[in-house]
């Protein structure tokens, strides 16, 4: 990726706060003086980020979070979080991006006096942090001071903000009031123009903020000349918190195995079961569909990481994936697919299923409610099915072999339910390759699906998922009675900047 996109990406993430790395001179600390409300600063509250750049959809994921309220390194102080992650093929295939932010913010104020940065690369870390003078922000504790402000129509905020050895100037003023639909919901928002001085590679800077005492960003969008960079509020939910303890010594700066440089109340919040996991939520991913010989797409499928929210009274994740043929095949055959699974967030056990699958002249409508604790899967029919504890579904299957140890030559075994029915699943690591998606050369590992049936290898599936710890399925392919079938992982190419 052209080095420009990761500046880039750091003025997103100000665009809902207002950080960029060619920022110059102007009056500092004035938001400072401003009115401050303490209700962004709900401990518990989780806002999550999709962000988007030119024909990226999903470029990247933005989480930030409100931690703790406790007393840290000698002062009372409230903890914040930040992680930015780049995903799909632009993390995959072009630039990785793994930062996690910690501010320490007076409670009184929303000054901070310390940030922590832990950057990620592959299975080593880098950790730093700095201590801030009053009247400097870092990003993340910029994000919760400007939502701190009453943001009257026609007010200006400057904010001076460290990053390091770096300096950056800002000037946010509110331009009005106006409508906004985000994934997250329809708002009535606060919009506002975000000006950095001498800076000449990004322009029509605009964030929106809901017009509730909390202020929450909700919405971000900057021009660049690759394309419109886009954050956009994917889920805000609040996180039961446990009483904060005290915090250790400040971390050494490190190079080496990653560590966690920051204090301990960051246990009672934080879900290592979603840390752990190779996607975020908001990830998506695009197929396109090769019949035979075709060139030409025959169709495409879009899978889908949703938010994690409260779903049917269960902690869970919501996939989607929609497939559908391409004008090109669709006078031989038309087919219009959408599945959605609700997997419970610890197990990424699917808890409903819901078929809406159009083939031909066949229509299915089909809604699965599973109990794992029971082993029985019962439609909307009120058919019950008797399946083995931790039985998948289509789609939760797809993001649970993604967490399996694929080094060749393991096998790994899922049930999964096909057509009603439940077939045991083996996915066997045949080998590491490398393989061609467009113009990327991408490591990757080959395996094949085979399942406990008469004919075990009928379909003849395979499937290359990328050599790294996201484990991204790059490529299927299968062999039907149309012929043989491939989807690869679609890789659009960066506009030249």
């Amino acid at each position: 990726m052209n080095q420009r996109l990761k500046p880039a990406l750091w003025i997103l993430l100000f665009v809902l706060l207002a950080l960029n790395p060619s920022a110059a001179g102007q009056r500092k600390g004035d938001i400072a003086s401003l009115p401050f409300s303490p209700a962004p600063y709900r401990v518990g509250e989780r806002l999550t980020y999709d962000i988007s750049f030119s024909n990226f959809i999903s470029a990247a994921h933005v989480e930030i979070r409100v931690v703790a309220l406790g007393t840290f390194f000698g002062h009372e102080a409230i903890q914040l979080r930040g992680h930015v992650e780049t995903t799909g093929v632009v993390n995959v295939a072009l630039f990785a991006i793994n930062d996690d932010y910690v501010s320490y913010v007076d409670p009184q104020t929303g000054l901070p006096f310390r940030s922590e940065l832990t950057t990620h690369e592959g299975p080593r870390a880098t950790a730093s942090n700095q201590q801030l003078s009053a009247g400097l922000f870092d990003f993340l504790s910029a994000i919760y001071r400007v939502r701190a402000t009453a943001l009257t129509e026609g007010s200006t905020q400057r904010l001076s903000i460290r990053n390091g050895a770096d300096d950056y100037q800002v000037e946010l003023k509110v331009s009005g009031r106006q409508s906004v639909k985000t994934k997250a919901g329809s708002f009535n928002a606060i919009a506002a123009q975000v000006r950095i001085t001498n800076n000449s590679t990004v322009r029509n800077i605009r964030v929106f903020f809901s017009e509730d005492e909390r202020h929450l960003p909700v919405l971000a969008t900057a021009r660049l000349s690759g394309g419109e960079v886009r954050a956009e509020l994917a889920a805000s939910d609040l996180i039961k918190p446990l009483e904060a303890q005290p915090s250790p010594a400040p971390p050494v700066i490190t190079s080496g195995p990653a560590t966690s440089p920051t204090p301990q109340p960051e246990t009672a919040v934080r879900d290592h079961s979603l840390d752990n996991l190779p996607f975020k939520v908001g990830e998506q991913l695009n197929y396109q569909v090769f019949l035979g010989s075709m060139t030409q797409p025959a169709g495409t499928a879009t899978f889908h990481v949703r938010a994690r929210s409260n779903n049917f009274s269960r902690d869970g994740l919501q996939y989607t994936v929609q497939a559908q043929t391409t004008p090109a095949v669709q006078r031989m055959f038309v087919a219009n697919d959408l599945i959605t699974s609700y997997v419970d967030v610890k197990t990424l056990l699917p808890f409903r299923t819901e078929l809406k699958l159009v083939e031909g002249r066949s229509r299915t409508n089909q809604i699965l409610s599973i109990n794992q604790d029971y082993g029985v899967a019962t439609t909307d029919q009120n058919q019950k099915i008797e399946i083995p504890v931790g039985t998948h579904d289509y789609l939760s299957f797809f993001y649970l072999a993604r967490t399996f140890n694929l080094t060749p030559p393991r096998r790994n075994a899922v049930s999964i339910l096909v057509k009603n029915k439940p077939t045991t699943l083996f996915i066997t690591s045949l080998k590491r390759e490398t393989i061609q998606l467009g113009s990327q050369t991408i490591p990757a590992i080959q395996v094949s699906l085979t399942t406990d049936d008469a004919q075990p290898d009928k379909f003849q599936l395979r499937g290359w998922l990328s050599d790294d710890r996201r484990r991204l399925p790059l490529r299927l392919t299968a062999v039907t009675e149309l012929g043989p079938v491939r989807a690869d992982l679609a890789i659009i190419p960066l506009t030249s900047q």
